[in-house]
Formats: C-alpha cells, structure tokens, sequence
C-alpha cells in the first residue's frame, strides 16, 4: 500500500525527468520482454536500450517487438563492454541499469532506486534484493557491491573512462570510483525481487563454470585496480 502511494504521489514529480534504463542482454529471450514491460510503465523512462551482447536466442526481436532500442554486438563482450556501448547512446540526466533477467520486477522498485538520484540525494543508488528467493538474497547481502540494478547520474559515468575493461566485475568499478570520489551511495531494498541463477539458464556444470568465469573477471578487476 505504501509503495503504491509512492508511484501515485511521485509520478507528477518525475514525468518530464530524463531517464534512460540500460539493459544488457545475452541469452534473455524468456526473460526480457517482461522486463522491458515493466520499464514501459514508469513515467520517468525516456528511453530503453537493451544491449545484446552477442546473444544466439530471439533476445534481439523480443526487445524490438517491446519498443526497445536495440544495439547489437556481434561478440560477447561481457558486461562492462555492454555498459559502455549502452551509456554512450544513452542522453538522459539519470541511466537506471537492470538486468535482464530478472524475477518479479514492478515499477514501484524502478521508482524506488531511481528517486534519489533524481532528487540529487545520492549519485548511485544500488538495488538489494531482499524477500525474493533465500540464494539470491543470501548472494546480495553478502556482496551487495555486485548488485545489477542501479540508478547513476550521468555526468559520474562520463568520468569513468575504462568502464569496459571491467567485464563482469563493473559493478566493482563503480561501486570503487563512486567511493573512491566520495560521492553518495544509497542501498534500496527490493522487496520480493530475484532472478535467474547461471545454473537454472545453462545448466549444472556450464552454469557453474560461467559462474568461475565471472568470478575469475571480478577478482582480476579487483587485483588490478588495487596496484
């Protein structure tokens, strides 16, 4: 009932803001058409970029079909490369970053993580879930500093240069420049909101060594930006 009060008395507030969500893809045919419509329905969206990053499946025609704006990268480049190719289209005064994947997505946790940021409380607002599934809220809590779902000002990503290099370990960069340049971060909890492990999407055995791949990325990125 309070987040609903939440969208009713913000949305006046909001509806000329610019916001552009980014939403790297690879392989999210079944998830991201919900995604996307979901996105549709929060007033302050300007605009919605999916970034396909080398995906096989029908992600690209599902985004298409949706409204979205799709870029095409004909090979993977892991998430940071998809970032990047996504905020360099994107003109909006906030990017809001969400995964595609995602379990249970409504409008009132975009306006949640993006309000901050809008009302100039925070540079970053970064989503935890929380109430959504036990392994997802349990991952989130413990390393809240990999969470996807973001809202950013834009003038802090134009200052981040190597944004790409990062791969999978992004969210540790900006979670890094953000503290780094002693700006504001705030944690949002999602409530009831998850999404889909490596394991369910691939596999056992494929999805837990793209999780090692993932990791892999994310401890070099940390042992590199500590020299």
């Amino acid at each position: 009932m309070i987040e609903l009060n939440i969208v009713s008395i913000y949305r006046w507030e909001v509806q000329n803001m610019l916001v552009v969500a980014v939403i790297p893809a690879y392989n999210e045919g079944k998830t991201i058409g919900n995604v996307i419509k979901v996105v549709k329905e929060v007033d302050c969206i300007k605009d919605i970029i999916v970034v396909s990053d080398g995906s096989t499946d029908n992600t690209v025609e599902i985004s298409k079909k949706m409204g979205a704006k799709v870029i095409e990268l004909k090979k993977n480049l892991g998430k940071g490369g998809a970032l990047k190719a996504g905020i360099e289209e994107a003109d909006g005064e906030v990017i809001l970053f969400l995964d595609a994947d995602l379990v249970g997505l409504k409008k009132e946790h975009i306006i949640k993580l993006v309000k901050p940021v809008l009302d100039k409380e925070a540079d970053m607002t970064v989503g935890i879930f929380n109430k959504g599934r036990i392994v997802t809220d349990i991952a989130q809590k413990i390393a809240p500093f990999l969470s996807g779902q973001r809202a950013v000002s834009k003038k802090v990503l134009d200052d981040i240069s190597n944004l790409e290099v990062a791969r999978y370990g992004v969210e540790i960069a900006l979670t890094k420049y953000v503290e780094n340049s002693n700006l504001i971060v705030k944690q949002i909890v999602l409530e009831d909101l998850t999404h889909i492990m490596k394991e369910e999407k691939l596999g056992l055995i494929k999805g837990f060594t793209a999780r090692m791949k993932m990791y892999f990325d994310i401890i070099k990125y940390m042992l590199k930006s500590s020299t």
